[in-house]
């Protein structure tokens, strides 16, 4: 668990400087890009737009589950620009957990005027 850890402080200091450099008030699709390019620029493998399917019995279906961005094989990253988290965004990154198999997940809203008040660290 340690390492994982040390993982999401290495994804949140990286999600800070994009956030701190482009400010709130962009498109979701800006911050994922600037923090994917950020994390492979810095050695931490960043998969973006990666599908998950959905297992149902023994069908497996690719019904366009897409997480933003998976790190490491490890940590789901969700990044939202919204006025504020509703459930619907937690349940989301749940759900993705759970079809990933991960443990941790960051849901992160870049439309703050301080990230740190708009980070939610999910554990399943």
């Amino acid at each position: 668990m340690e390492q994982i850890n040390i993982l999401t402080e290495r994804i949140l200091k990286f999600a800070f400087g994009v956030h701190t450099e482009l400010g709130p008030g962009l498109l979701k699709s800006s911050y994922k890009e600037c923090l994917f390019y950020i994390l492979n620029k810095n050695g931490i493998c960043a998969e973006k737009e990666k599908a998950l399917p959905l297992v149902f019995e023994e069908m497996k279906m690719n019904i366009g589950y897409r997480v933003d961005l998976l790190v490491e094989k490890k940590v789901i990253v969700e990044i939202k620009a919204v006025e504020s988290f509703t459930d619907v965004h937690m349940a989301q990154v749940l759900t993705y957990l759970k079809l990933s198999g991960c443990k941790i997940g960051l849901l992160l809203n870049f439309n703050t005027a301080h990230l740190r008040n708009g980070i939610k660290r999910l554990v399943l």
